[in-house]
C-alpha cells in the first residue's frame, strides 16, 4: 500500500494571510485523517511564512496517523525534530530564502553532515528520508549515510509528464529499482497531482509514500476536501 501524506503548508499560508485563525490548521490536518489521508506533512521554514514552530506542536497532539516534518536540518530544525518526535523527518537541502523544495542531496559532497544528522534522530526512533534526484551515485551515497527512505524530487516527471510520459517515468522506474536492490524504501513528491500520479504509482514499485501539498489544495478548492483526498486516494489502487 502507497501512504497518501497531505502536505498542509498551502493552508497555514493562506490563514497567515489575514492573521487570525481562518482557516483553522490544526482541525484542518484533523479533516484530512477523517477523509482518508494517512499522514500530515509540514515544512516549517525559518521565517515562518507559512507553517509556524507553534504550529508544529499543536499538530502532534491531534495526528492520528503519520506525522512527517520535512526541512532543512540547521540547528533550530534539528532540535524542533527532536523535541516534537515526528513519525518521519524528511531533509531537503533548502536554503531559508528559497520559494519551493527544488534539487535534491548532493548526498556526495554533504556526506559526512548527512550521517551525523541522520544518526541523532535515528537515535531518537526517528525514520528518516533524504530528498534526492534519480542520479544513482546519489542514491549510492545516500544508502551509506544511513537512512531509512529517499524521497524522488519529482518535478522533472511531472513537467515532463504531458510531452513524453514513458520518457518521463524511465529515470523514476531506474532509481526504484536501484533503491529495492540496496534496501533503501521509496517515497516521492513535488508537483505531483491528479493528471500524473496514477502513471507514477502503476510504473515506480515499492513506493511507500507519496507527499502531496500544493495540486492537492489547489483542486480541495474545486471539487472539496473529503472528494480530493477521495480521488487521489484513488489514484494509487
Amino acid at each position: 500500500m502507497t501512504k497518501l501524506s497531505v502536505n498542509i503548508n498551502k493552508v497555514a499560508t493562506i490563514r497567515n494571510a489575514r492573521g487570525g485563525n481562518n482557516p483553522d490548521l490544526v482541525q484542518f490536518a484533523i479533516n484530512c485523517e477523517r477523509y482518508g489521508a494517512d499522514g500530515i506533512t509540514v515544512h516549517p521554514r525559518p521565517d515562518e511564512r507559512h507553517i509556524k514552530k507553534s504550529d508544529v506542536f499543536l499538530l502532534k497532539k491531534v495526528v492520528k496517523t503519520e506525522f512527517n516534518i520535512e526541512g532543512f536540518p540547521s540547528k533550530d530544525f534539528i532540535d524542533l525534530v527532536l523535541k516534537v518526535q515526528p513519525n518521519q523527518v524528511t531533509l531537503v537541502p533548502d536554503p531559508p530564502n528559497i520559494l519551493t523544495s527544488n534539487a535534491g542531496w548532493d548526498t556526495i559532497k554533504n556526506q559526512n553532515f548527512l550521517k551525523k544528522t541522520i544518526k541523532k534522530f535515528k537515535e531518537s526512533g526517528i525514520r528518516t528520508s533524504l530528498f534526492i534526484e534519480t542520479d544513482k551515485n546519489m542514491i549510492m551515497a545516500a544508502k551509506e549515510t544511513n537512512t531509512d527512505r529517499i524521497e524522488l524530487y519529482t518535478e522533472e516527471y511531472a513537467r515532463n509528464y504531458t510531452k513524453n510520459r514513458k520518457k518521463a517515468i524511465k529515470p523514476f522506474i531506474d532509481a526504484a529499482n536501484l533503491a529495492a536492490e540496496i534496501n533503501l524504501d521509496l517515497n516521492a513528491g513535488h508537483d505531483l497531482d491528479i493528471n500524473n500520479l496514477n502513471f507514477f504509482f502503476s510504473n515506480v514499485k515499492k513506493l511507500k509514500e507519496v507527499s502531496i501539498g500544493h495540486a492537492l489544495i489547489c483542486d480541495a478548492l474545486y471539487f472539496g476536501l473529503e472528494n480530493t483526498i477521495q480521488m487521489y486516494k484513488r489514484n494509487l489502487k
